[in-house]
């Protein structure tokens, strides 16, 4: 088909819109990394809170090892001295976390356990000692409660946190009897900031990780 000068010249133009008009659409519905992609991209997942403050990389041992001067410590996240911070701290924690009185302010008992304890894990304290039927079973049954620990053994290490078992023992004294009561609990004490806190606390077959949903039991 033979075209004269002017209808070329319209075709041309045509031809050029067409183009025009794909690239655009291309443009805007590029999944990602072009103009328009990033209306459409699926938004970051959410940053899942945990420990806080930076780890301590273990300085490593390049001699010989031999049972002599082999130092567990320089393999470690945690110096000897945050290890026996920590573990004071879980077997502290434990023992007052098991002591309470029918007739004492819920709020005198989570205020000993305050600086011991991150703030969501004071909050879960708090919410659980107030708990009316928790408060009127003791005050029913006059319920005082004399709390020792001792720590049993190291469950797992991370870089910012160190999971304890520790057994709680208590004497508990029940509508005028007295008898004694056990529990193993998992105690996690993480880095949070400069300090070291209790960060998770919960039944020791409850969970592999310490930071089970336990921490609200108070009794």
């Amino acid at each position: 088909m033979n075209l004269t000068d002017r209808q070329r010249k319209w075709l041309f133009a045509g031809l050029v819109l067409v183009l025009a008009a794909v690239g655009v659409y291309l443009t805007v519905a590029a999944p990602g990394g072009e103009p328009g992609g990033e209306e459409n991209a699926s938004p970051p997942p959410a940053a899942t809170a945990g420990p806080t403050g930076p780890a301590s990389p273990p300085p490593g041992i390049s001699g010989t090892v031999s049972a002599q001067n082999f130092d567990l410590y320089r393999l470690l996240p945690f110096s000897q001295q945050e290890f026996a911070t920590a573990a004071d701290l879980a077997q502290r924690f434990t023992a007052a976390y098991g002591t309470y009185r029918y007739d004492e302010d819920p709020k005198a008992y989570t205020d000993r356990l305050a600086g011991m304890v991150t703030e969501q894990l004071r909050g879960e304290l708090q919410r659980s000692a107030a708990s009316p039927g928790l408060l009127e079973e003791r005050r029913r049954q006059q319920i005082v409660a004399q709390s020792t620990a001792t720590l049993d053994r190291v469950r797992d290490i991370e870089d910012n946190s160190v999971i304890f078992l520790v057994t709680g023992k208590q004497r508990v004294t029940k509508g005028g009897k007295e008898g004694q009561e056990s529990q193993q609990y998992a105690v996690t004490v993480a880095r949070d900031g400069s300090a070291l806190r209790v960060y998770a606390f919960g039944p020791a077959d409850a969970g592999q990780a310490g930071d089970t949903a336990g921490a609200g039991d108070t009794g």
